[in-house]
């Protein structure tokens, strides 16, 4: 019964951060600027403290994805396991830990980084696994595209970052991190499929018994 409640948590959460980042950038202070400051920056300048309490829920909806990926014993054992812990790890901490100070930023960097390239890292490994197994083999072709966007966003963040001089860098974040998000929305709408999809179909079928028995008994008794 447990188990039922993890795709929920996970899809709840996503959903939620997603919506919290874009109205906190929608709505917030003017003078801050999306495309040229980084994700990291853009929290440490924004006093709502909505940025910082996207990514604590994110990190622990992911959480509940891989503890619900577990659950149904999804191929996601070993390396990806241990890639979306570092994700769902390196979110809460850059929630939790303030950004005021020098070293605090540099912690911010340090570990937005290691989530920014746990995601298509654990993806990449999953694509192989997932497309052996009959239950996910559904999510393989999507999540292929996704990891090579993620890839890509991850090589685009590397080079603006060091010799593009950070021009756009937030823009090039933020696509990279919707790349991202993406990548774990797959896992959580499939997650509840095939959590969901059998108790629904059963319960489904139980009702139609129940109908087909209420019509005859109702034939029976005129």
């Amino acid at each position: 019964m447990v188990k039922r409640f993890y795709p929920l948590l996970a899809g709840a959460g996503i959903l939620l951060a997603v919506v919290t980042v874009v109205a906190a950038q929608v709505g917030g202070d003017s003078s801050l600027d999306p495309v040229s400051m980084t994700i990291s920056q853009y929290a440490a300048r924004d006093e709502g403290g909505a940025i910082e309490t996207a990514m604590a829920v994110l990190g622990l909806a992911s959480l509940a994805l891989l503890a619900g990926m577990r659950a149904l014993d999804a191929p996601v054992g070993g390396w990806p396991a241990r890639l979306i812990g570092l994700w769902s790890v390196s979110l809460i901490g850059a929630a939790v830990v303030p950004s005021g100070t020098a070293w605090q930023g540099d912690l911010h960097g340090v570990l937005s980084a290691a989530a920014f390239v746990s995601v298509p890292a654990a993806a990449i490994q999953l694509v192989g696994r997932l497309r052996q197994d009959e239950r996910w083999k559904a999510t393989a072709r999507p999540l292929e595209w996704l990891a090579l966007a993620s890839g890509l966003g991850l090589a685009a963040v590397t080079y603006v970052a060091l010799p593009g001089h950070g021009v756009m860098i937030g823009l090039v974040e933020r696509l990279l991190l919707t790349a991202e998000v993406a990548v774990l929305g797959v896992l959580a709408v499939r997650l509840a499929q095939l959590t969901w999809g059998p108790w629904l179909k059963e319960r489904m079928g139980r009702e139609r018994v129940g109908d087909g028995r209420a019509a005859r008994d109702f034939l029976v008794h005129r």
